[in-house]
């Protein structure tokens, strides 16, 4: 597979399901670590990886808040968006949806004015210097309850910085219901936002109905049940509702236990429109190439078919008309200027 690899590595991408701090790589963990010593998060970049395996989600959900609470003022936010940029830049990115999570840094008290200023500087500088364009989903930590819904919406719909474009719901499934975030769903969506909850990934199908019909989601983050469900990816395939794939995120998190047996091939041969995606990829020791290279060997897949999954992201994408028509002939041309040799 390395021609595929270098395929990948050269292939003008976007990614849909990417968390912000989850997004932080060892470098930036350790330099925050550093600054901030009361934080058992290790401050020795070769430690983290040990840190980062994870015993099963409940463990990937502690870690994770704990590398959440070394982002603790404005310049942190910046520092790390920034650096998220440069990262995906690097990758041949044009195109990313970050999932930011407000509550997180205004709990531990960030302004949220500041915090809206951080990422909108970082995603501004981005764009002009490295030429990855940011826009934002802002998720409700699930975890936290309606209280954490309550404060995600009013940031959302009053602030509504210039990037952002969705509202989400992450963290776990299991106890977090999601038919009680409906009226927060409502407010978003009434405000303009587009809906893409997570679903499915350790429950099962049910909960990507509770998105669907509760949440009224537009793309499913994970939605790894939903093979266990024939009518279920019938009615994904028929409304073309998208579902954000992260590969070895699922099986860090033990919500697969074989990637072999990933049910990323039953969701295409039922024709549903399947995006690939790195979740939190230093935690997972991953990259969207990486990922790409996964789903391209459980595909069995050449390049005309990889490049078809980076074009499944410019469509499932919320970048205007023009934007996704740039994106996509930009993959035509770097395809077959691949083929040419």
């Amino acid at each position: 597979m390395p021609a595929l690899d270098s395929f990948i590595a050269g292939l003008p991408k976007a990614e849909l399901h990417v968390h912000h701090v989850g997004s932080a790589s060892p470098r930036i963990v350790a330099e925050l670590a550093a600054r901030h010593p009361d934080s058992p998060v290790p401050a020795d970049p070769e430690a983290l990886a040990d840190f980062f395996t994870f015993r099963d989600f409940a463990h990937f959900v502690e870690v994770y808040l704990s590398v959440v609470d070394l982002v603790r003022d404005a310049e942190d936010v910046r520092l790390l968006t920034y650096e998220i940029a440069r990262d995906m830049a690097r990758q041949q990115i044009r195109y990313a949806e970050l999932t930011v999570t407000p509550y997180s840094s205004t709990r531990r008290g960030i302004p949220d004015g500041a915090f809206v200023e951080a990422i909108e500087d970082a995603r501004k500088a981005a764009e002009s210097e490295l030429g990855v364009v940011l826009r934002w989903c802002f998720d409700i930590p699930g975890e936290a309850g309606l209280p954490a819904a309550e404060e995600t919406a009013r940031i959302a719909c009053e602030l509504k910085p210039e990037g952002l474009v969705s509202f989400g719901l992450g963290g776990p499934e299991i106890g977090v219901p999601r038919p009680q975030f409906k009226p927060y769903f409502d407010r978003a969506i009434a405000a303009g936002l587009h809906s893409v909850p997570h679903a499915g990934e350790t429950t099962g199908p049910q909960t990507i109905w509770d998105a669907l019909t509760e949440l009224r989601a537009e793309r499913i983050g994970h939605g790894t049940s939903a093979p266990q469900d024939p009518r279920l990816l019938a009615h994904l395939a028929e409304h073309r509702i998208p579902l954000e794939v992260c590969p070895t995120s699922n099986l860090a998190t033990r919500a697969v236990a074989d990637i072999e047996r990933h049910p990323v091939r039953e969701m295409v041969a039922a024709g549903v429109l399947v995006t690939i995606n790195s979740d939190d990829p230093p935690m997972f020791g991953t990259d969207l190439n990486t990922e790409y290279a996964v789903a391209a060997r459980l595909l069995e897949l050449d390049e005309r078919g990889v490049a078809g999954l980076a074009k499944n992201a410019v469509e499932a994408s919320f970048l205007d008309a023009a934007g996704k028509a740039r994106l996509n002939a930009e993959i035509d041309a770097y395809t077959d200027a691949w083929r040419r040799g």
